[in-house]
């Protein structure tokens, strides 16, 4: 039986104080490793020197896993697996393989019959919806819409649709640089009544959590531009 184990290491949403959203277990799993996989390279050396600064940079073994990363690069971060090696994942922001690419090599170590351990810290999606006062025992996570107008408005109405027939909350995202227009488009879209939860700069010190129905939107001074946040609908 292989002695491999995979890590998934969280990681930040942004610049906050690591202490705050991480416990101290998982600085001792960074400790013990050097093997890691990672989304973007330049942010995972600096979150690491961030939570642990002891730790010696050139040292360490960091591979990347992205939306780009092709089938024959994938076969070479199994060969980690495979040689018994212990490795943690690192999302660039948040949960690794949650709406990441990191899910790929989780996939592989379940097959086989690896150990796989999730560690506890932010999540951006879990957290927005707990703050938005919707349905927290029936929800679903679309990830981004569509950019072109038609096909988001049809999204949108599709979204509203079940969500008013079923109750589940919606869940999604958008571009930083484009939310003020994701904010105009669900004003112009869905209906009156329907409530829309923006959750921005989750665990930072500018975190903005607010739910309003979309009559209250269209009154309501904002401006998320440039700002990460996660959308939760209720109709």
């Amino acid at each position: 039986m292989t002695t491999a184990k995979v890590y998934l290491i969280p990681s930040l949403l942004g610049e906050s104080p690591y202490n705050r959203v991480l416990p101290e277990f998982n600085l001792e799993v960074i400790r013990s490793i050097n093997t890691f996989v990672v989304e973007n390279e330049k942010s995972a050396r600096k979150f690491i020197k961030q939570v642990c600064p002891e730790k010696v940079q050139a040292d360490l073994d960091l591979y990347i896993l992205d939306k780009d990363t092709d089938a024959q690069e994938l076969f070479e971060l199994v060969k980690l697996l495979d040689q018994g090696k212990t490795i943690g994942i690192i999302s660039e922001a948040g949960l690794p393989a949650v709406a990441d690419p990191g899910s790929q090599l989780v996939k592989v170590a379940q097959d086989k019959k690896i150990q796989v351990v999730p560690l506890v810290g932010p999540s951006s999606i879990l957290m927005a919806l707990m703050a938005s006062g919707m349905n927290g025992q029936n929800f679903a996570f679309h990830g981004y819409l569509p950019i072109e107008k038609n096909e988001r408005k049809k999204r949108l109405g599709q979204l509203e649709a079940e969500s008013s027939k079923t109750g589940i909350a919606q869940i999604f995202m958008e571009t930083p640089y484009r939310n003020n227009q994701m904010i105009d488009d669900l004003t112009k879209i869905l209906r009156a009544d329907t409530k829309i939860c923006v959750a921005c700069d989750i665990t930072l010190e500018t975190e903005d959590i607010r739910t309003r129905s979309i009559k209250d939107w269209k009154k309501e001074d904002y401006d998320f531009h440039k700002r990460p946040a996660i959308y939760v609908m209720q109709a």
